[in-house]
């Protein structure tokens, strides 16, 4: 009964590798529409006034937290997701550049409640620009945001904030 049992069982073994190795079958994984603008970001803002100019570093010390740019459900290679979980509590779409890395937002909801309103300009995502922890290279982040219930910026002296920042690589300290 062995002797019958063993080449059976071995023929069947190898049927059933054969046949799950068929090439026509096998995809590769792909990534997202906006793969290379994707990800999670270690960023920190200053409030900047309507040129730009930086008028306060950190104005609420806030400190380092994550900011997150991911694809839109249906995969589209002109919007993504800009997320901030942390701080204001925004999440809406912006318009994408792939070809240039860029990203922007006229005037709309910052969240689905319909709170406020925000306007991004000057969005970029530059790859290789940035450095770790450790000093290695990595991509970095940068855009202004604006938002109409911000309370009394211009007593302040400030209009908007601006964001900048590295793509999160996992390492801390």
């Amino acid at each position: 009964m062995k002797k019958i049992f063993y080449p059976i069982f071995l023929l069947m073994a190898l049927s059933a590798g054969l046949i799950s190795c068929n090439v026509e079958t096998n995809e590769e994984p792909g990534g997202t529409a906006v793969e290379q603008m994707a990800g999670n970001w270690d960023v920190t803002f200053d409030a900047v006034d309507k040129d730009g100019n930086v008028v306060y570093d950190d104005p609420f010390g806030f400190g380092v937290f994550t900011v997150s740019t991911y694809n839109t459900a249906s995969n589209s290679s002109t919007q993504m997701w800009l997320l901030d979980e942390e701080w204001w509590n925004t999440k809406f779409r912006v318009d994408v550049d792939l070809k240039n890395n860029t990203f922007e937002a006229t005037e709309r909801d910052y969240d689905l409640k319909g709170t406020g309103k925000a306007v991004v300009t000057k969005g970029k995502v530059m790859l290789g620009a940035g450095k770790n922890l450790h000093g290695m290279p990595c991509d970095s982040i940068y855009y202004e945001i604006w938002y109409n219930d911000d309370p009394n910026p211009e007593e302040n002296g400030y209009d908007h904030y601006a964001f900048h920042g590295t793509r999160t690589t996992g390492f801390t300290e």
